[in-house]
């Protein structure tokens, strides 16, 4: 286990050399990810030649920034909004989850080209199991959002035995994607309005929109001790539905432990190693106690 202060020098990447191995983010914008503070504080401690990079990439250049990553040697990349659902579109080689969910937020490159993961579903699954305790096996769960987050939340959800899912959003009929895509695995998805959820029973409650992120309340159902409450935002560290759960006695996390174990997952396809998982909590709990709230 590193102590505190092998944590923190954990954190300054090794310096690059012609042998080091790259990988890095494709997104635009990218600068505010947390991603190369992540990952390169666990190729430090792990003493690894490995740079993760931040790679911008203007919408309507991702398929030209894909053909390159193979010919400038990079290992893999991480790919984040908007470009998700353009990748699983251009790459031929999809995972189970990548085809499921039509999003691709990691590729591998490898002798046959690219290969595209989500790894979005399982590290869902790991951060409700393994830091929040909760086991979704016959409970009920409501998701705010119908987006790419929203449904691999659900993909996660369903496929741990969830009893039943109710989905609220401003528009009920986006559901329809997300019930096409969780087919075979959950019987009964529900549909509601943001009016009609606070009206919902759940044992878990998810934010999967960007509301909250400069201060916007959720319609939430009543929430009270034993019921778990997860906002996906992870700016600001404290967000309104997280202050209203922990009021109520509710528990509360914010989306740290996905962005984390997600992360994890994609060091794992990257590198055939298992991550320093405190060490990349650390380094990103640093770099948001120094970055300054905007908005």
């Amino acid at each position: 286990m590193l102590g505190v202060t092998q944590m923190a020098d954990a954190g300054a990447p090794l310096p690059a050399r012609g042998s080091t191995r790259t990988v890095g983010i494709i997104g635009w914008p990218v600068q505010e990810s947390l991603s190369p503070i992540i990952h390169n504080a666990a190729f430090a401690a792990l003493g690894m030649d490995w740079a993760y990079v931040p790679l911008p990439v203007a919408p309507g250049d991702l398929e030209a920034a894909l053909a390159g990553l193979p010919a400038m040697g990079f290992v893999g990349a991480n790919v984040t909004m908007p470009h998700k659902t353009d990748a699983a579109r251009l790459v031929g080689d999809l995972s189970e989850d990548a085809e499921r969910l039509r999003a691709v937020n990691t590729l591998v490159v490898g002798a046959a080209g690219l290969a595209g993961h989500n790894t979005d579903a399982p590290g869902f699954d790991r951060f409700l199991r393994r830091d929040a305790g909760f086991d979704p096996e016959g409970r009920s769960a409501l998701i705010f959002g119908a987006g790419g987050a929203a449904r691999a939340c659900a993909l996660a959800l369903t496929r741990g035995g969830l009893g039943a899912l109710t989905v609220a959003a401003r528009d009920p009929t986006r559901t329809e994607t997300l019930r096409a895509m969780i087919e075979g695995l959950l019987s009964e998805v529900r549909a509601v309005s943001f009016d009609e959820a606070p009206a919902v029973d759940a044992d878990l409650v998810v934010n999967a929109t960007p509301l909250g992120a400069t201060g916007e309340t959720l319609p939430h159902p009543t929430l009270r001790p034993g019921v778990l409450v997860v906002d996906l935002l992870y700016r600001p560290t404290l967000t309104p539905l997280q202050v209203a759960a922990r009021a109520a006695g509710a528990s509360a996390f914010g989306g740290l432990g996905l962005l984390l174990h997600q992360a994890a997952l994609a060091f794992e396809l990257w590198t055939g190693l298992e991550p320093p998982l405190s060490v990349m909590s650390a380094a990103a709990l640093a770099e948001m106690a120094e970055t300054k709230p905007t908005g």
